[in-house]
């Protein structure tokens, strides 16, 4: 049944579209206000309905709606006809199909009805908006919270994702005036209910190489708040003749990627206009981000898929052409030539099972896109060779190298019933972090991992802590012994020499803990609250471990973090001085001071933690 329904799909479009043999150049068409615009008025549409054939269709003007996408800006109302829009409706990827009365260019087909509508009635953006809006000054995008809380879950992932989608829909069409143009008798609807109903075409977002559930996080996120999800198999699967080059023209399939390499995500959308070297498409936003540095790609049509719920075009980008710059409200618009600098992302993944494999993807500069692209990269990684569900360990080492400062060191181990979710979150988190600062701009230049994974559950229980000796002096050192227990039962015991400071005195107390726990307790005492770049990517590195016993001497002298920096053991007067004059920073108190430090590597993800009181004598 499927397989006719394809073929029914590919004879349809073979048999409905009339292709352009010699169609006019319209590259720098010249365009038509708004104020010209009349109901009866029939234009001529160019869009892409299979391969990277230019085809035509016809628009009837119904008339103009005034302050729909926003204050001042207006929609021109228009029914569309050809090729195969009587049985598809307006179909998702159209989104900048320019449209031309007398030769001269009016705009981009962009909005349609809505979901489940089949009429092909179409709002059109006017030129003039979209080159108005891609033409204001881009100043550097301030930072985007991507709204990622640690530790991260499949729930969390897709809420992030989502919230980062959903706004896309909501600044459009709440309301609407029509012009005299008898547009609401016409449709027999009101002027608002038109409004209304009108969305933005849905965006196809072509989907290569990705897992069966990892992408399932995707779809679930973003269907229906604009975008349209595709599995399209890979970059640059097209037919040899359909991928030889011309040069690009307005009507033409393109596709603008967040993702590419062994994986590949990006939307499909048509070009409305090319001005020289600068091209504009969609008609609306991907994401309404402002500036941008996203690769501008072709794309090929395989075909139109009919859907009551949504009609869309089966589509997959091709090779980079450039770089869109803008991503506004009523247009995202770029320059041809060479594409943005990715952030290139190296994989290796060494199991217990079989031969290491390596992976490289590049994801896109973004502080919104960056962390999620590469959260979903990894996680994907990791669920299509490594079980994603039931008992198994990942060890993470890696680096991220940023641009000016020194670099992330990775490090931890994840175990559970999903330490899929906990790697790819660990990986995730730091740059999501540095990326939302607001001290100075990262440059993320490249991101190194190496995932060792065993079907084993490695974890170890804290159970014992105890100290050989009863008595301890300033300057002494003195063997503490620690006990945990593997999950297999196996007791293992280490030992870690303490040594007193000199100048401590009176009652000390020893707090042993893994990385986790350690955690929890720094964050209920208000943490270290990194200031500065340099601090966060300090304690960023310094952050606890899994794999790690954290062994601490805590004094109960005054301690206190201030812009930024832990200060130890701090006098009275010092501590005076900084309470009383808070107006020159940041100001935390410690509950306690810590005097010494030490950590205990181990094998396994260990939880727990053990304290002990220690009365000094005297020297």
């Amino acid at each position: 049944m499927k397989a006719r329904s394809l073929l029914f799909a590919v004879l349809l479009v073979a048999t409905a579209v009339v292709a352009l043999p010699a169609a006019p150049d319209h590259s720098s068409a010249e365009t038509m206000p708004v104020s010209e615009i009349r109901p009866g008025m029939t234009g001529i549409g160019r869009t892409v309905f299979e391969g990277t054939q230019l085809s035509e269709f016809k628009a009837h003007i119904l008339g103009v709606l005034s302050n729909v996408t926003g204050p001042r800006r207006s929609l021109i109302l228009a029914r569309l006809e050809g090729g195969p829009l009587a049985d598809t409706g307006v179909i998702a990827g159209m989104s900048g199909s320019p449209v031309y009365i007398d030769g001269r260019l009016i705009g981009a087909v962009s909005y349609s009805l809505g979901t489940f509508s089949k009429a092909p009635i179409a709002g059109i953006t006017p030129i003039a908006e979209m080159t108005e809006a891609t033409s204001l000054p881009a100043p550097t995008r301030r930072a985007v919270a991507a709204h990622l809380t640690l530790p991260l879950t499949p729930e969390k992932v897709s809420g992030a994702l989502r919230a980062a989608f959903s706004s896309l829909t909501e600044p459009f069409a709440r309301t609407g005036e029509v012009d005299a143009l008898g547009v609401s008798g016409l449709l027999g609807m009101s002027s608002g209910q038109i409004g209304a109903m009108l969305r933005p075409i849905a965006t196809p977002l072509v989907m290569g190489g990705f897992d069966a559930s990892v992408g399932s996080l995707v779809t679930d996120s973003v269907r229906g708040d604009g975008f349209l999800p595709i599995n399209a198999g890979g970059t640059g699967v097209v037919p040899a003749a359909a991928s030889a080059s011309r040069p690009l023209q307005p009507g033409d399939a393109i596709g603008v990627n967040l993702i590419d390499g062994d994986l590949q995500l990006g939307g499909v959308g048509t070009v409305t206009a090319i001005d020289g070297n600068h091209v504009y498409a969609f008609g609306h936003p991907l994401y309404n981000l402002g500036p941008t540095e996203f690769p501008m790609t072709n794309a090929y049509v395989y075909t139109i898929l009919p859907s009551l719920y949504s009609s869309m075009k089966i589509a997959t980008t091709t090779g980079v052409i450039g770089t869109f710059q803008q991503d506004r409200a009523t247009a995202i618009a770029g320059t041809l030539g060479k594409g943005p600098v990715m952030i290139p992302i190296h994989v290796s993944l060494e199991s217990d099972r079989g031969t290491p494999k390596t992976f490289n993807f590049q994801v896109v500069r973004d502080q919104l896109f960056t962390p999620l692209m590469t959260y979903v990269s990894i996680l994907n990684t990791l669920g299509s060779y490594e079980r994603q569900y039931g008992a198994a360990t990942f060890t993470v080492k890696g680096t991220a190298t940023l641009k000016g400062h020194g670099p992330i060191q990775f490090e931890d181990m994840f175990t559970g019933d999903q330490p899929s979710v906990g790697a790819a979150a660990y990986i995730t988190g730091p740059l999501t972090f540095l990326l939302k600062n607001g001290d100075e701009p990262v440059d993320i230049e490249g991101l190194n991992v190496t995932i060792t994974s065993t079907e084993q559950p490695r974890t170890a229980t804290l159970e014992r802590v105890w100290l050989d000796t009863a008595q301890a002096h300033p300057g002494d050192t003195v063997p503490l012994k620690v006990l945990f227990r593997t999950y297999r039962g196996e007791e293992i015991t280490r030992s870690v020499p303490i040594t007193i400071p000199s100048y401590a005195n009176g009652h000390l107390s020893i707090l042993v803990s893994a990385g986790s726990r350690l955690a929890q307790i720094e964050d209920r005492q208000g943490g270290s609250q990194p200031r500065t770049l340099g601090q966060m990517i300090r304690e960023l590195n310094d952050a606890p471990k899994n794999n790690r016993l954290y062994v601490q001497l805590l004094s109960p002298d005054a301690g206190a973090v201030v812009n930024g920096e832990r200060l130890q053991a701090l006098p009275p007067s010092a501590m005076n001085v900084y309470e009383a004059d808070r107006s020159t920073g940041s100001f935390s108190p410690l509950q306690n001071a810590t005097i010494g430090e030490w950590q205990i590597p181990t094998d396994y993800a260990v939880s727990g933690s053990r304290a002990l009181a220690l009365d000094l004598g005297d020297q």
